[in-house]
């Protein structure tokens, strides 16, 4: 877009003058065109770099927020089966106790009576006639 000239009707050198002035006025011009532009372009490249930025976060932070869900629901699982375990040792302890009352309370002087001349299931636990119950666990108390 250049700029169309008048002659002037002066003098040689102020001529030459003027005419320098308007060329450099329109050099700046035009230098102050690209400058724009390539500003223009980093920010719009600026621009593009970042929205790429968001949507790889945005999937990063769906494939981390999927991995919490998946290791929470692990821990719960875990949480539940080690209640479970930890209600089945307390009641195999009982037991436990439970039995050794019982020989000890067999044995007098140290010295053990014999399990075939005691009548009953009591003295043979391990054979008692009670069906197998599971253990049950209230899995989410109120």
């Amino acid at each position: 877009m250049a700029a169309k000239q008048v002659p002037t009707q002066s003098s040689g050198s102020e001529g030459d003058t003027q005419l320098t002035v308007e060329q450099r006025k329109q050099k700046r011009m035009l230098s102050n065109r690209e400058s724009a532009r390539r500003s223009r372009l980093r920010k719009q490249k600026h621009l593009d770099e970042l929205l790429t930025q968001v949507t790889q976060l945005k999937t990063e932070n769906t494939q981390i927020a999927k991995r919490v869900e998946f290791t929470t629901q692990h821990f719960l699982n875990v949480n539940s089966q080690n209640t479970i375990l930890r209600t089945q040792v307390m009641e195999l302890t009982e037991r436990l106790h439970s039995l050794n009352s019982m020989l000890e309370f067999v044995e007098f002087g140290g010295h053990a009576t014999e399990f075939s001349e005691t009548p009953g299931p009591l003295m043979k636990p391990w054979q008692l006639q009670c069906p197998s119950q599971p253990i049950m666990v209230d899995m989410f108390p109120c």
